[in-house]
């Protein structure tokens, strides 16, 4: 299997401006193609911005928009993830990735869960996904996509792998939280984040993408920091805190392959264990069934 050319698009979108934002990703995806690029990884929201607030109803779009079609041609001949605000048919409004393929729309990811926590507010503007599938792609492996949050939840990479994701991409939107200080101590969100991703890629034998953004929204700066991490959980590459760059990486797909034969984690799951014991759980949590001792073994 060829190695596969993963273009990080770590970008300091505009924020509310979605003209400018979709120019500049046509200009990055024309520079990694140059670059020989198979893949092209930009963060969440690198089409609007993040902190939109009531402008996100302005700078939403559909699906089917002629804007994200024109994007998709400018993406033929490449696999490139890119992130919006998607209006819904019944005009809701969600934080998507979209997976263009073929000069089309191939999938689309809606973010599952919207923090509400600290700074963040998103479920005031936003609603939340319901479904989460991996997909098959031209680079001969399946894609798992999460946005953010889902990526701190250890459901979400467990189950697009264990449904044939063999590369998981989180397109991130991770502000810094000290600024005072511009090292991975300081920042805290750097160390946790990365600490997040290689365990993982070693807990599901997978590639793991991170494509953070930089800049400034508001008051709100984004550090950047996107990484590529290998299957065994070895970093392959780390971008800079807080520049701007279109950063290109190698990576080995077969490794995937002889991680996953020589550690089965993967194959050694037991999702039939999980899916029982989540409805004891939640028949419990709803009082839908009487609380159970534990068992003690015989």
């Amino acid at each position: 299997m060829q190695p596969l050319r993963i273009a990080l698009a770590q970008i300091a979108p505009r924020l509310g401006l979605l003209e400018e934002n979709l120019a500049r990703h046509e200009e990055l995806l024309a520079e990694a193609r140059a670059g020989g690029a198979g893949l092209v990884v930009f963060p969440e929201l690198g089409l609007t911005g993040y902190l939109l607030q009531d402008l996100a109803a302005e700078v939403a779009i559909r699906v089917d928009d002629p804007r994200l079609a024109a994007l998709a041609a400018a993406a033929d001949g490449l696999s490139a993830v890119v992130s919006f605000v998607e209006e819904s048919a019944d005009h809701r409004l969600f934080i998507s990735a979209a997976l263009l393929e073929e000069g089309r729309v191939t999938h689309v990811h809606r973010k599952l869960f919207l923090p509400t926590y600290g700074l963040f507010d998103e479920r005031r503007f936003f609603a939340a996904g319901d479904r989460l599938r991996s997909v098959p792609s031209r680079l001969g492996v399946g894609l798992g996509i999460g946005i953010c949050e889902d990526f701190w939840h250890l459901a979400v990479p467990e189950l697009l792998a264990l449904d044939g994701a063999q590369v998981l991409l989180n397109v991130s939107s991770s502000p810094g939280r000290d600024l005072a200080a511009t090292n991975e101590v300081g920042l805290g969100t750097a160390t946790s984040w990365r600490t997040l991703m290689r365990a993982y890629a070693q807990l599901t034998t997978s590639i793991v993408v991170f494509v953070n953004r930089v800049g400034i929204d508001e008051s709100i700066a984004f550090w950047g920091g996107s990484e590529v991490i290998g299957p065994s959980g070895r970093p392959i590459f780390s971008a800079p805190l807080f520049d701007e760059g279109l950063f290109l990486v190698d990576v080995e797909l077969a490794d995937i392959r002889r991680e996953r034969i020589s550690l089965p984690l993967l194959r050694d799951e037991r999702p039939e264990l999980l899916v029982r014991e989540l409805e004891r759980i939640v028949a419990q949590r709803a009082g839908l069934a009487p609380d159970e001792p534990a068992e003690v073994p015989g």
